[in-house]
């Protein structure tokens, strides 16, 4: 799908409220994510921290949870709100599992304060490691 037609404004509006609600009492480093699915739905997510930190989800991670629970396999697009400026991509776990769902994936990256990168899944992640590789 070309990514011009692809609802960007509708999607980060989700991602931006999502950030919101994001539990993030150790680093305050808040988070949201919407994505769109091949099935025309959109799932949202936060990031949840835990003191033991290794027990934290990202908001990117949430929202893939949510959309393969309700047996969506293939993403289309995603929005990732943060707080900061440049607006900050997903981590490379959250781009880990973001191939597994996509080939490929435009990606805007958004603040509040109105800041826009729109890049791909294959420009912030080149060579993942997939399935096609096993």
């Amino acid at each position: 799908m070309d990514a011009s037609a692809l609802p960007f404004d509708a999607l980060i509006a989700a991602a931006l409220d999502q950030r919101q609600r994001a539990y993030a009492p150790y680093s305050r480093f808040q988070v949201g994510a919407a994505l769109l699915t091949e099935g025309g739905v959109v799932y949202t997510g936060c990031n949840v921290e835990n003191a033991s930190y290794g027990l934290c989800l990202c908001a990117e991670r949430s929202a893939i949870a949510a959309a393969v629970a309700a047996g969506e396999r293939r993403l289309v697009a995603i929005a990732v709100a943060t707080g900061s400026s440049p607006p900050s991509p997903p981590c490379g776990l959250c781009r880990q599992t973001l191939a597994e769902f996509a080939d490929d994936l435009p990606i805007a990256l958004v603040n509040p304060q109105g800041e826009r990168i729109d890049t791909t899944l294959a420009a912030l992640f080149p060579m993942g490691f997939t399935r096609a590789l096993l």
